[in-house]
């Protein structure tokens, strides 16, 4: 039934990708901020892991700033406000609507791709020689953070990270969209968790 239900959803969500997509992220932000002057300005600020790989990391400071000018900050190195940390992941695990005895079956992992699948039947248990695909319903987890310090004392005073995860193999379509959802409310957003959607149109994807 959990399949079942998943290639309908799939289905649905792949149909309506034709004229629009939602991108739906939990996100939650804290902030002490009251205000920001306009045309504030930031610079990005680098951990060392962060400094290790610069063209990833410049492909994601590139997906921020563009969030980031959207409501309001504009990027200068030379003279900043304030700096800007970002971080994002994106872990690959087994969808959740994955039959577990097809993929971990109680014998090891991997039980059903050697000749024999089980599946519940209404009256009982059914095996019979069956072929499963190699590579299994892939499920992405995706995060980013920003974190605001006022470059004068130090201090942060913004901080937000967004989640999301799907079926998908998009994320560098859905990390843009993330930067944007964590930044929803700037610089007063509202308290506790909440969820952001924000359509795409087809052109971009």
């Amino acid at each position: 039934m959990k399949r079942a239900f998943f290639a309908l959803f799939l289905a649905a969500s792949l149909s309506g990708c034709a004229t629009s997509w939602v991108v739906d992220s939990d996100v939650k932000s804290f902030s002490s901020l009251a205000a920001v002057p306009p045309s504030a300005t930031y610079r990005f600020e680098r951990l060392p892991s962060q400094q290790a790989d610069a063209a990833q990391q410049e492909s994601l400071e590139a997906m921020a700033a563009a969030a980031l000018e959207k409501v309001g900050l504009r990027r200068d190195d030379a003279k900043p406000q304030y700096s800007a940390q970002i971080g994002a992941r994106v872990t690959v695990g087994l969808s959740p609507w994955a039959d577990p005895w097809l993929f971990d079956g109680p014998w090891g992992a991997g039980y059903g791709y050697h000749g024999y699948a089980r599946r519940w039947y209404g009256g009982g248990w059914y095996g019979g020689p069956g072929f499963i695909p190699p590579a299994a319903n892939p499920w992405y987890e995706r995060e980013v953070s920003i974190v605001l310090r006022d470059i004068g004392s130090n201090r942060v005073v913004y901080e937000t990270r967004a989640r999301n995860d799907g079926p998908y193999n998009a994320s560098a379509t859905i990390l843009p969209v993330m930067f944007q959802a964590a930044l929803q409310g700037f610089p007063n957003p509202p308290q506790g968790e909440r969820r952001v959607n924000i359509e795409l149109s087809a052109a971009k994807k």
